[in-house]
């Protein structure tokens, strides 16, 4: 299955509410528009707000309220950062980011493998081949949602 093109940070934030309301998620977001206010432009300077090519940065910070605890960082470079019960998942691509919630929030992800020696990981399949996979660091991450989603 193809994932929808979300061109821009604000067709990802469209899509993010769309899913909050199909699942009655709280939703709460902050934009970052402009080089000087965005993550990855920490070098340019004060009050530059274009790009060198001339292109306007807009990062996005969701957060979804419910359980699992969710945020989304949504950079300007079509990534993101979602972060589920404290355990991150870097690179995501922008385009991927409403299947990997609608999987999660679908009950389709879960957690794997052994809590001693460490090699818990919480595993967030969507659809086709492509699966998330993230190392759940330490017992005092295993929250309750992380402990009820544990499969063999």
């Amino acid at each position: 299955m193809e994932h929808a093109h979300l061109p821009t940070t604000e067709a990802a934030v469209t899509a993010i509410r769309a899913i909050a309301t199909e699942y009655a998620l709280e939703v709460s977001v902050t934009d970052d528009i402009g080089a000087d206010q965005t993550s990855r432009r920490t070098s340019a300077g004060v009050f530059t707000v274009l790009d060198a090519d001339g292109s306007l940065p807009h990062e996005a910070f969701v957060e979804l309220g419910g359980s699992p605890s969710v945020s989304v960082l949504l950079f300007p470079e079509d990534d993101a950062k979602i972060t589920v019960d404290g355990v991150d998942f870097h690179d995501v691509p922008r385009d991927s980011v409403p299947a990997f919630l609608r999987s999660l929030y679908g009950g389709l992800a879960y957690t794997k493998g052994r809590v001693f020696p460490p090699g818990l990981r919480l595993v967030v399949p969507l659809p086709g081949d492509e699966t998330y996979q993230e190392l759940v660091a330490g017992m005092i991450r295993l929250t309750p949602w992380l402990s009820r989603s544990m499969r063999d």
